[in-house]
């Protein structure tokens, strides 16, 4: 595993405990099974692989995982879902990953499509305390209508999960799509550098889903390669 400076971002009712660890195993520990984490990172862009790693080593498994992709078959997200830790994946698209199809369609996992845009708002609304809003985009398809296959029984074939239909509303003679924000429990993300403040600092294209994921849930543990000691 690679040795990397870790900061671990812990935020409760507005007030901030920062706790800085040497490596991901330290950091992720704490992490339970069953948790619902939230990744940053853009395809293979931005991506805190080294957090991955760690919860493959300690075998956190049930995990809900919320990321714009899923990753490479033994890479990124993919890692997770190649060693059997993701009980649903929710994401904006699969492809790239054929272990995640060939899991999905033997009723290993549960997956959840949501358009890129729609999961984009879902988190940064989110994490500003925004509940629910509406968007154009999905009408008249299965995010609308409900129907999509979430989940085959273990073996395939058989359905046992459906997405449920969406409800609409007119708003200035146009329809619109009700949707409620995410909030998670953890949030794994990569950044350039941090402080003792809690700041992150990201490379360039890098900063993509990290800086909203970074907002959206109760735990923050970012994977940074340079601390400022301030």
């Amino acid at each position: 595993m690679l040795k990397k400076s870790f900061v671990f971002l812990s935020k409760h009712n507005f007030s901030f405990a920062n706790k800085f660890y040497a490596n991901s195993i330290e950091a992720c520990k704490d992490i339970p099974a069953g948790s619902t984490v939230f990744v940053g990172g853009f395809g293979l862009c931005g991506i805190p692989e080294n957090c991955f790693r760690a919860l493959v080593e300690l075998g956190t498994n049930n995990l809900t995982v919320l990321s714009n992709n899923a990753g490479w078959q033994n890479y990124g997200v993919g890692l997770l879902i190649s060693n059997k830790l993701v009980k649903r994946m929710i994401s904006s698209h699969i492809g790239g990953n054929p272990e995640l199809v060939r899991a999905y369609h033997n009723g290993e996992l549960e997956l959840e499509l949501i358009p890129q845009g729609t999961l984009s708002e879902k988190i940064r609304n989110g994490g500003a305390g925004i509940p629910a809003f509406y968007t154009s985009t999905g009408l008249g398809t299965l995010q609308e209508k409900g129907g999509f296959i979430m989940k085959y029984a273990l073996g395939g074939g058989m359905v046992e999960l459906l997405s449920s239909p969406t409800s609409r509303k007119e708003i200035k003679g146009k329809p619109y799509l009700y949707e409620e924000s995410f909030f998670g429990d953890y949030s794994l993300v990569k950044a350039q550098k941090a402080d003792r403040m809690g700041n992150l600092y990201f490379n360039k294209s890098a900063r993509n889903f990290n800086q909203d994921m970074a907002t959206a849930s109760k735990v923050v543990i970012a994977e940074v390669k340079k601390f400022n000691n301030f």
